[in-house]
Parts: C-alpha cells; sequence; structure tokens
C-alpha cells in the first residue's frame, strides 16, 4: 500500500483525479491545484515510495534526468497494482481515472502509459520528461494528454516535451502541449489551460 489521500468528490460520475507529486513533495501537494481544475472530483493523491537525501520520488535517478530504468518498471507497476486495490477499497471505477502530475509525478503518470495499456484514460503532465526510450508504447488511441512546459526549463529542456509529444502521438494519443516562457515552477496560467482542457476532455 502507498501512503495516499482519497475523497470522494460531489461528482461521482466524473474521472477520478490521480495526484502525483514533484521531488520532495507529499500527498498534500497538489491537493490544492485539483480544487483549482476540478473541485467537484473525487481525487486519489499518492505519496512516492522512493526517497532521495530525504526527499519522497516516485523511482530512482541515477543523476538529474538520468533515470534508474529498472526501478522505474518497478515502481510503475507498483502505482500500477495500487491503483487496482484503491479502486476496489473505495469504490471508484478504475478505468475513469485522469492522472494530473507534476515533474517526477508527470514521469510516472507517464511511464503509466508507455507501459500499461488502458492505465489511464487521460493524463495531465506538468513539465515531463520522456520516461523511456526505444520500447513500443500501448495501443493509446483517443486518450487525450495535456502537457504543459517552459521554454527555459533548465531540467526539462523543450526538446524532452517535443520528443514525448511525438512519441504519444505515434502511438495514437491526443495530444496538447502548452509553452510557458518560464523555468520548471508550475504556474497559475498552465493550471488555468490544464483547467480548460479538461472540462472538453473529461
Amino acid at each position: 500500500m502507498m501512503k495516499h489521500i482519497y475523497k470522494q468528490g460531489a461528482d461521482t460520475s466524473a474521472p477520478t483525479l490521480l495526484l502525483l507529486h514533484g521531488t520532495g513533495g507529499t500527498e498534500t501537494d497538489l491537493l490544492p491545484l485539483a480544487n483549482l481544475i476540478a473541485p467537484s472530483y473525487s481525487i486519489l493523491s499518492v505519496r512516492g515510495n522512493v526517497l532521495e537525501n530525504g526527499m519522497p520520488r516516485f523511482f530512482r535517478r541515477l543523476a538529474e534526468g538520468v533515470f534508474d530504468e529498472e526501478d522505474l518498471v518497478f515502481r510503475t507497476k507498483e502505482l500500477h497494482d495500487f491503483l487496482e486495490e484503491a479502486a476496489q477499497r473505495y469504490g471508484f471505477n478504475r478505468n475513469n481515472m485522469i492522472a494530473v502530475g507534476y515533474s517526477n509525478g508527470a514521469n510516472i503518470a507517464g511511464s503509466l502509459l508507455f507501459h500499461y495499456q488502458n492505465a489511464l484514460k487521460g493524463a495531465i503532465l506538468h513539465h515531463p520528461m520522456v520516461p523511456r526510450r526505444g520500447i513500443p508504447l500501448p495501443d493509446l488511441a483517443g486518450t487525450p494528454v495535456f502537457i504543459s512546459a517552459g521554454t527555459n526549463d533548465p531540467i526539462c529542456p523543450s526538446q524532452e516535451t517535443t520528443e514525448l509529444e511525438a512519441l504519444l502521438t505515434d502511438a495514437g494519443a491526443n495530444v496538447h502541449v502548452h509553452w510557458e516562457s518560464f523555468g520548471h515552477q508550475l504556474t497559475r496560467s498552465e493550471v488555468e489551460a490544464a483547467k480548460t482542457w479538461l472540462q472538453k476532455n473529461k
């Protein structure tokens, strides 16, 4: 079991939002974000099981921008299995789940899309990187994906974003990229853009 918070929303027919924090965050980090983009939705907010210098993450890395692929695969399966458990425990529709991830959380959400068919109904990825290269992706036909990125992001260069967009699009996903002329921080304007996108793609 992973540390988490589940809150049932007023709109039980809406998707459940899977909230995935960035490095050093916890399961409370993205609660205000969920409240901004979809206050009536149920939420499942999860804390990563890996610690890097005391900071929670969803998988290990070997260096900045260099992922431990073996751990990534293991932790992606761990999260995938946990989502099945949580759906049974709380009674939400496992097939109606949209991930909202930031940075490391966006990377594990991307990894779910890369490794498991129908893992997510859709995804909002704030400042993601390409989780893995050189693997065949599942059929993502029609899966809506929102990506926000910063043109001056020192952690996630713009070519990461365009490569991720191409990989997801080639697998059939319906990808929308929102660019900000900022760095790696999460901005209010990209959150507003995600909210608008979610209303069209829920």
